[in-house]
């Protein structure tokens, strides 16, 4: 039989050993955690959708994998017209336009699943075509409350406060005043997508380029345009600043931010944690108000780790409803690889928290007997099926990270106690059997909650 070459496709090549994956799994829980103690609920689409569906957004048909079988029938109808989902804003629209009658509006939903875009991979920067994203949003019918845009920023901050990955900054801008600063730079509004596709460079390039590219869209001051959107100022300096919008949408734009602000701070955010940042340059064509970017603050590199804002009409090519919102996506892959790579977060040990050794087939009912004992007391335990020499056995708890090693060899099983081996500190010590669960406690240091009513 021919042998295949064990090797997987370029852009879908991101999987990890258990202890990486435990270690993003860890990260989903917290996400999850965080988002359903805002009130969240969840929700999950196919992976798939009609064709229509995932372009009706303006879904790049490029980037859009379509299905196909290897050997498909003529009445397929997934094959002819489906394709995989490229983001989960797209599924969303069309959930509640499909649901509108049987959800309670404002909705507030989460969603944790895999997407599919068929970008350039640039697996050094933990771009992939196969990624998770974790979303939530808030949706109204015919009007949404500013004061969604405000609690946005209180998730996030909950969920990087818990994920424990050093300094962030949540930055806050709005496309309104983003449109009323470019009215007053006499920016006409043919020009004004291709200035701020300009201005969303800034932090990426020389700015002595950047004002050129400016010069060339039509901008006389570019180099004070430049200068207002990339000078870093605190919230009240900022808005302080702003104060030279004379147009109409840019002081509504203003008055929006300056509410927000407040409404961020009694949601319990402090100015360490968020800024309004005109810098903040995103969502051309989708966003109509706040807008939202997070940065690591030692890591800037990295670029946005959660980024969203608000929209007027969710759904406007599915229902006439008027379903307006506010949103935030974390593209875990991606931040994953990015901490990994940065030494932010590193691999967990096991789930196991016990092995039960095996020393030989005469003590395969005491074995037995031990391990549920042990997950009754809410530990994750595996036994040894098979016995195999002490050394062997420790050595594989020690490779895959399990912690402690509960032996019962027939001395111990003569004197009624168990030994057990904790291969973090290289210490062994015997117990009476009646003891085995509170030993492992004290041992453990942070017992879980189950083990602690156990004892």
């Amino acid at each position: 039989m021919q042998k295949v070459k064990p090797a997987l496709l370029r852009g879908f090549d991101q999987e990890y050993l258990p202890q990486d994956q435990l270690q993003f799994n860890r990260l989903i829980d917290i996400i999850r955690r965080n988002f359903e103690l805002y009130g969240f609920l969840p929700i999950e689409t196919p992976s798939a959708e009609r064709r229509e569906v995932l372009t009706s957004k303006g879904g790049v048909e490029k980037e859009i994998y379509a299905l196909t079988r290897l050997a498909e029938a003529d009445d397929d109808e997934a094959a002819t017209k489906g394709a995989l989902r490229f983001d989960l804003t797209v599924p969303l629209a069309r959930y509640v336009a499909m649901r509108e009658r049987e959800l309670a509006f404002p909705f507030r939903r989460y969603q944790i699943q895999r997407v599919w875009r068929g970008e350039t991979p640039q697996a050094n920067k933990g771009r992939f075509r196969e990624f998770y994203q974790c979303d939530i949003d808030i949706i109204g019918r015919e009007k949404l409350s500013y004061l969604a845009e405000a609690e946005i920023p209180s998730v996030i901050y909950s969920v990087f406060r818990e994920m424990a990955i050093g300094e962030f900054r949540i930055r806050i801008n709005n496309r309104k005043v983003l449109r009323g600063i470019l009215q007053e730079f006499g920016v006409p509004d043919d020009k004004a997508a291709a200035v701020l596709r300009t201005l969303d460079k800034a932090e990426k390039e020389d700015a002595g380029k950047l004002r050129g590219d400016l010069e060339r869209e039509g901008v006389a001051a570019a180099g004070k345009l430049l200068d207002l959107i990339t000078t870093r100022r605190t919230t009240d300096e900022t808005l302080n600043t702003l104060s030279f919008l004379k147009g109409e949408i840019g002081k509504a734009g203003l008055e929006e931010l300056r509410n927000i602000v407040v409404a961020i701070r009694q949601f319990g955010v402090p100015d360490t944690a968020f800024a309004v940042d005109l810098g903040v340059v995103r969502g051309l064509d989708y966003y109509t108000g706040t807008i939202y970017e997070t940065t690591l603050t030692a890591h800037p590199d990295i670029g946005s780790i959660c980024s969203g804002g608000r929209y007027d009409d969710l759904a406007s090519y599915f229902t006439e409803t008027q379903l307006p919102g506010v949103g935030i996506s974390i593209g875990l892959t991606r931040l994953f690889f990015q901490l990994r790579e940065a030494g932010v977060v590193s691999a967990a040990g096991s789930s196991v928290d016990v092995l039960v050794a095996l020393l030989d087939d005469a003590s395969l009912d005491q074995a037995l007997a031990i391990s549920p004992r042990l997950r009754g007391a809410g530990l994750n335990v595996e036994t040894q099926l098979e016995p195999r020499k002490l050394a062997r056995q420790l050595q594989y708890a020690d490779r895959a990270g399990i912690r402690f090693v509960v032996m019962r060899g027939e001395d111990e099983a003569s004197r009624g106690v168990l030994s057990i081996k904790d291969l973090h500190r290289g210490e062994q010590q015997e117990v009476p059997e009646a003891g085995l669960i509170e030993a492992l406690r004290a041992m453990h240091g942070q017992p879980s909650q189950a083990v602690a009513e156990q004892a």
